[in-house]
C-alpha cells in the first residue's frame, strides 16, 4: 500500500514526579521544554509535558504525562525505547555525560551496525543515543551540552513484541512501512520517503511478560506518526476498519494537533497524528515556549481547580530559550482546514471537571 505515514511525529511516556522528569529531560538529555500544558483526558488534572529539539520539530516531541498516582508495568506490547540521533562521533561525549550525572547506561553497543548507547530514567524508562551523519535538524543546547554533541530529534523507537509476525503484518499492511532488516531478535522497519524519524525496531522477546496499558509510571504509553491531513486521518482509520480493526478512535482534538488511536495486534498502542495551523507556536512565541502553564481554551474556566491540583515545578534557568540558540520556527503544515479554518471532521473533546473537593489521592 501506499503510506499516508510521514514517520514518527512524537512518542508518548509516563514518568513519575513532574520535577524529576523536567530536570532528567533537560539535564541528562539536554533537551528543550517546549510545551507545560494538561492531560486532555479524565477529570484528575495531570501534566503534559513536551520536550524536543530547537525548533520543536515534528519527529523530535516527546509528551510525558508524570503519573505518580500509580506503578506502571512495564513489558511487551510497549514502546520500550526511544532513539534519538546523534552526530557521528558523539557517543564517547555522552557517555561522558551520562557518568558525570551518575545516570545508569548501557555502554556503547551497536546494531544494524551503528553505535548507539542507552540511558535510564529514574522511573525506568530507556533512551537511546544513536549515531547518524545527516541529520541537519536543529540541536537544543545546554552549559553541558554543545551543538556538536546534541540530538538532533528522533531516530526512531523500539518497540517490543513477543512474537513478531503479527505486529510486522500491521506496520507494512495498514501503516506501509517496509521490512529493511534483520539483527538478531531485531527486525527493522521503515517508512519510505526521505528523512529521519522514518525507523521502528520490533524487538523480539518471546518470554516478557506483557506490559500494561493504561498510564501508570514506568512505562511508554504510546507511539504517534504523522500523516499530512485531517482528511489523511480519516482514510486511515477507514483503512484499520477494513481489516478488522474496528476499535480505532474517533478524531480527537489535542489543540496543537489531531489524533486518531488504534490498539495493534502486539498491544502497542498507535496513533496518527495531524499538525493544525501554528502547531506549538499557536499560543506562545518561538522565545517563550515552555516556560508557562497553557490550557486548552474548554479548560481555561477551570485553570485555578487545575493548578491546585499540579505539583508546583521549576523550569530551569539555562533551558529557558535563547535567542542564540533557538532559529526561526520552520513553517507548521498543517491539518487541512476550510476558508474559514475549521476543521473538515468531526472532532471529539472531553470536557472535563476539575473539582478539587471531590479528587481522592
Amino acid at each position: 500500500m501506499t503510506s499516508l505515514v510521514q514517520g514518527v511525529h512524537h512518542i508518548t511516556l509516563c514518568p513519575g514526579g513532574a520535577q524529576q522528569d523536567i530536570d532528567f529531560f533537560t539535564q541528562i538529555l539536554g533537551q528543550r521544554l517546549v510545551k507545560q500544558t494538561v492531560l486532555m483526558d479524565g477529570n484528575i488534572p495531570i501534566y503534559h509535558f513536551y520536550y524536543g529539539n530547537a525548533d520543536a520539530d515534528v519527529g523530535s516531541i516527546a509528551t510525558c504525562f508524570p503519573y505518580s498516582r500509580k506503578p506502571g508495568r512495564a513489558g511487551s506490547g510497549q514502546l520500550s525505547c526511544t532513539s534519538y540521533t546523534v552526530p557521528n562521533g558523539a557517543i564517547a561525549f555522552w557517555k561522558e555525560h551520562f557518568d558525570r550525572h551518575r545516570a545508569e547506561h548501557s555502554g556503547v553497543q551497536e546494531r544494524f551496525g551503528t553505535k548507539y548507547l542507552r540511558v535510564r530514567h529514574p522511573v525506568g524508562l530507556l533512551f537511546e543515543m544513536i549515531e547518524e551523519s545527516g541529520d541537519n535538524r536543529n540541536p537544543w543546547t545546554t552549559t553541558q551540552i554543545p551543538r556538536d554533541a546534541g540530538t538532533r530529534g528522533f531516530f526512531g523507537a523500539v518497540l517490543s513484541v513477543r512474537d513478531v509476525r503479527d505486529q510486522e503484518s500491521f506496520f507494512v499492511d495498514a501503516l506501509g512501512f517496509r521490512k529493511v532488516g534483520v539483527d538478531g531478535p531485531y527486525h527493522r522497519f521503515e517508512v519510505p520517503g526521505t528523512g529521519p524519524g522514518r525507523i521502528v525496531d520490533l524487538h523480539v522477546e518471546p518470554e516478557r511478560a506483557p506490559g500494561s496499558w493504561g498510564f501508570g509510571a514506568g512505562t511508554a504509553h504510546h507511539i504517534a506518526f504523522n500523516v499530512e491531513t485531517d482528511d489523511a486521518l480519516v482514510k486511515q482509520k477507514a483503512v484499520y476498519e477494513e481489516m478488522g480493526f474496528t476499535d480505532a478512535s474517533e478524531i480527537k482534538d489535542r489543540f496543537y494537533f489531531h489524533s486518531m488511536y488504534v490498539r495493534s495486534p502486539g498491544g502497542i498502542l498507535v496513533e496518527c497524528t495531524a499538525n493544525v495551523p501554528g502547531g506549538f507556536f499557536k499560543d506562545e512565541a518561538p522565545d517563550e515556549l515552555g516556560t508557562k502553564l497553557l490550557l486548552p481554551p474548554w479548560f481555561e474556566d477551570q485553570r485555578n481547580a487545575i493548578v491546585s491540583q499540579l505539583e508546583p515545578i521549576t523550569v530551569p534557568e539555562e533551558n529557558r530559550p535563547r535567542q542564540e540558540t533557538t532559529s526561526a520556527p520552520r513553517p507548521v503544515v498543517a491539518a487541512h482546514t476550510t476558508p474559514g479554518n475549521e476543521p473538515t471532521v468531526p472532532l471529539s473533546r472531553y470536557k472535563a471537571t476539575f473539582d478539587a473537593d471531590k479528587q481522592t489521592t
